[in-house]
């Protein structure tokens, strides 16, 4: 059991109140997930030709402005925001060369997200303990993903912690269970795809950006994935100018959108759309089986 949560706001001057107007929906779902949590969060986009590297440092202290330093020694267009043990490094360099340079130079980092847009922070303990400590409530933006999680499968660390990232500013998060996340799992590893958890939710995750960057778009994808992804779930989906929610043909796992001139947000259960502005004049619905809802930033 599981708490997710979404957010996409319709007129860019709502748009530095995105954190803010999240803080209460991501802990209303404390009940459903007091293990961890996190967000995913569609920001402003790196410069032309840059690309955003959310890490994240573990429990202890770390040297930021050390990284900072030595990224401007072999990196080009750096620049470096860092809040307690997560930063977000932008830099104009190929992805393969920072993700190489990180793992030699840094092998103690965590690599949470990579994307023009995407900004991901995710951590144990209760959702308000990890919303203080990154301040969620400053972050700006037009739309975000979160979840909390309650560890029923696998372990309780920031690495099994929901949103999972795939390729570049794609995220996922999951209430729910999947029977074959190992069958689905293999596949993609014989096409070379790397996985960092046993999660079953990294494998939907990773399977639907694969559909993608095989050329489908997110709804094709997903329609792949009612064929190959076997469970009850509901997935939350988030791409750089696009929020997603699909639930499977059975639909035993709650969600419930709501809907107004504007915003689009979505919870596992109202208690946590309840303080929204407007949320008594929205138009609230429950996501039909295996329909597919997307809304564009």
């Amino acid at each position: 059991m599981c708490g997710i949560v979404g957010l996409l706001l319709k007129k860019p001057e709502l748009r530095s109140d995105l954190g803010r107007m999240m803080v209460p929906m991501l802990v209303g779902m404390t009940e459903r997930g007091p293990d961890s949590a996190g967000m995913a969060v569609y920001g402003a986009p790196a410069a032309d030709g840059s690309l955003k590297f959310s890490l994240y440092s573990g429990a202890g202290r770390f040297d930021w402005a050390a990284l900072e330093a030595a990224a401007r020694q072999v990196l080009a267009g750096v620049a470096l925001e860092a809040i307690a043990n997560h930063a977000v490094l932008e830099t104009s360099e190929p992805v393969a060369r920072v993700k190489a340079w990180l793992r030699s130079s840094f092998p103690e980092l965590s690599l949470l997200a990579v994307g023009r847009a995407i900004d991901l922070y995710k951590d144990v303990g209760a959702p308000a303990e990890i919303a203080a400590r990154y301040d969620f409530a400053r972050l700006s933006g037009t739309h975000l993903v979160g979840h909390t999680r309650m560890a029923t499968e696998s372990a309780v660390t920031p690495a099994h912690a929901h949103p999972f990232t795939a390729g570049e500013d794609f995220c996922l998060v999951h209430n729910g269970s999947l029977s074959n996340p190992g069958s689905v799992r293999r596949r993609l590893q014989l096409q070379g795809i790397p996985f960092d958890t046993d999660n079953d939710t990294e494998a939907a995750c990773r399977f639907i950006e694969y559909r993608m960057r095989e050329g489908d778009d997110l709804q094709a994808a997903l329609r792949h994935g009612f064929d190959e992804l076997d469970g009850f779930y509901t997935f939350l989906m988030g791409t750089r100018d696009e929020l997603a929610i699909v639930r499977d043909a059975f639909s035993c796992k709650p969600a419930i959108v709501a809907e107004t001139d504007d915003y689009v947000a979505i919870s596992s259960e109202f208690r946590s759309l309840a303080r929204l502005p407007g949320i008594r004049h929205a138009s609230l619905f429950e996501p039909k089986p295996e329909e597919i809802y997307v809304w564009r930033a």
